[in-house]
């Protein structure tokens, strides 16, 4: 029995830090993404920048 509760213990932990891991990545990607809607955002009619936000 201890070995089992060690044993998923040990898939716990090793599952729980490849989702954090993932999460980092995600998070990469995101700010990334933001970034370069940041940078390469559209101008409007009277060709000023118009705002980078949506709402």
């Amino acid at each position: 029995m201890p070995w089992l509760i060690v044993l998923l213990l040990v898939l716990l932990l090793f599952g729980g830090g490849f989702v954090l891991e993932a999460l980092w990545w995600v998070a990469v990607i995101a700010l990334v993404v933001w970034a370069l809607g940041f940078v390469l955002r559209s101008t409007n009619a009277s060709g000023s920048r118009g705002t980078w936000y949506r709402w």
